[in-house]
């Protein structure tokens, strides 16, 4: 089969690309997905995500691990990744955050041409179809459908309350003309119509009301292989579907939306990256390009867990499942109520010094426990708060297991290698706990889970003892320029033809927020420039 162009990856980025490259009826695409369809009612229904998060088991999930992590008691990561249409985006809280502009003006300045934030802003405006309207740093028109929550539990104002008492301005817009501040996050959630409440995935958004375009062809349960090369020209993709191989033609490009983690480790399977990692797995070196893999980023996240005195949050407790089971039937009729929660439902985003430019740390408060990235199951009702370092200093990467494409990568994050990261994390859990000791919360808190002795000591042990990702990574086919950069700011692989990387990969630096948003606008500005060349070249 033969397609002008073959992406890899139905994500969130690779959702993007496939609808808007095929909006022009004179180019074929086709689209491939290791994982199903991503209509399922565990997507759909946004309080489900609890029953895939885990890994335990791997529904709609690739679960991967990481390398010991030599920093964290040599303990193993865990790395939760979407595997079924939509992505990441089809198994995240749908937290609606874009960073902070200044991030992308970092960009630019890093050699990322056309990334400064007024550049991306359109871009964020195009995709995004608010509930509240457009205005000057909104759309309301996209095909992301974003909302507010439809009922926030009282925890979660009083702990917005709490936040306050602690001098921390009340913000009820993390996207608007300022981040810093506390509030009720918005969300990936239709907000009208028939699919009211139910999670707004990038599959949602831009790919299941397209996919009978004639010149649109979607695969899932569909592995990719390897990237067929003519010397350093990208052809194809060599699949494998149903038990059978084949190759996926591409006669103009070949495109990769795998992911911080899978992109790279498609390059490398196809003999493009660092030699000698190369080497090590008998891959030949068709492009020794080496900066694949490396500039790994990511947010190591520490939680405080409470029970609660009160049953108005999530247990899994007999009665706290009854409620959850009466809940499910409110959402099928009306989407609303306790199955509609992101369960992070506020947030702040935080100085740690009044010195510092923009936040550094953000907080993400939930209405329940969450233990282990829920592989730690908790019978009582409970709730949550996680603080992560926006921009850390650390930096892993992505090889390979072995020359298997069925075989996970190798993610090694390298958390608290640079030992800057540790010092503004515990400045961080100083004012997360601060916030969670205010009396506000009173009314809620019972005992708290993981207590340590409070000195610095010991919360650095537990620090060790339990932080891990809130599921960020991204910077393994950094663009730029340099002899590490692997893509052009068009995400064009350097030394390559005919092949692109279109995904959180591409981000030089980690930016402060949540990723998904910006995935998604990058693959819109992406796509536009795409098309935009290939109407300048008919034209021509």
């Amino acid at each position: 089969m033969t397609f002008d162009y073959v992406i890899v990856g139905g994500g969130s980025a690779g959702s993007v690309m496939a609808a808007r490259l095929s909006e022009d009826p004179r180019l074929s695409v086709c689209l491939i997905e290791a994982g199903g369809g991503g209509r399922d009612l565990l997507i759909r229904a946004p309080a489900l995500v609890a029953g895939m998060i885990s890994g335990r088991p791997k529904l709609n999930n690739w679960a991967f691990q990481t390398e010991p992590q030599p920093e964290l008691n040599g303990r193993r990561g865990f790395q939760p990744r979407g595997k079924a249409l939509g992505g990441s985006s089809a198994i995240n809280a749908m937290l609606y955050v874009r960073g902070h502009p200044a991030d992308y003006d970092e960009w630019a300045n890093l050699g990322c041409d056309g990334w400064d934030w007024q550049s991306v802003l359109p871009y964020f405006k195009r995709a995004e179809g608010n509930a509240r309207g457009p205005d000057a740093l909104h759309g309301g028109e996209g095909p992301l459908k974003v909302a507010d929550q439809s009922e926030p539990r009282a925890i979660t104002h009083a702990f917005v309350k709490a936040a306050t008492q602690r001098q921390i301005r009340a913000n009820d817009d993390f996207n608007g003309d300022r981040q810093e501040g506390v509030g009720l996050y918005q969300v990936t959630q239709f907000h009208d119509g028939a699919q009211k409440g139910a999670r707004c995935s990038a599959a949602a958004a831009y790919l299941f009301g397209v996919m009978e375009r004639p010149n649109l062809t979607v695969m899932t349960h569909t592995q990719a292989r390897r990237v067929v090369l003519d010397g350093t020209r990208a052809t194809g993709v060599e699949v494998q579907s149903r038990g059978k191989r084949f190759i996926l033609e591409a006669t103009r490009e070949v495109i990769l939306c795998g992911g911080a983690f899978g992109s790279p480790q498609m390059l490398l399977l196809s003999g493009i990256g660092p030699r000698d990692e190369l080497a090590q797995h008998g891959i030949d070196v068709a492009h020794d390009l080496p900066g694949v893999g490396q500039n790994l980023q990511d947010h190591l996240d520490y939680i405080l867990t409470y029970h609660s005195k009160r049953d108005d949050v999530v247990g899994l407790s007999p009665k706290g499942l009854g409620k959850l089971a009466r809940a499910g039937l409110r959402w099928r009729k009306d989407g609303t109520g306790l199955f509609a929660t992101p369960f992070a439902e506020g947030g702040a985003f935080l100085r740690s010094d009044p010195g510092v430019d923009r936040p550094d740390l953000q907080l993400h408060f939930v209405i329940g426990i969450v233990d282990d990235h829920m592989r730690k199951i908790h019978l009582k009702f409970g709730y949550s708060c996680h603080v992560c370092v926006l921009r850390p200093h650390s930096r892993g990467h992505v090889g390979l297991q072995s020359a298997r494409a069925a075989d996970p990568p190798r993610i090694d994050p390298a958390f608290l290698s640079d030992p800057r990261d540790l010092a503004l994390l515990k400045k961080g859990a100083r004012q997360m706990e601060a916030i969670l000791e205010a009396e506000p919360l009173a009314p809620w808190r019972g005992k708290r889970l993981y207590p340590h002795d409070g000195s610095d000591a010991g919360l650095e042990a537990d620090i060790r003892a339990r932080a891990d990702t809130i599921y960020h990574p991204v910077g393994t086919c950094a663009m730029g320029r340099g002899e590490m950069a692997v893509t052009d700011p068009q995400g064009c692989v350097h030394g390559t033809e005919g092949l692109r990387v279109v995904d959180a990969s591409l981000m030089p630096r980690l930016i402060g927020g949540n990723t998904n948003a910006p995935t998604i606008m990058m693959a819109e500005k992406i796509a536009a420039e795409m098309r935009s060349a290939l109407a300048i070249g008919k034209a021509a």
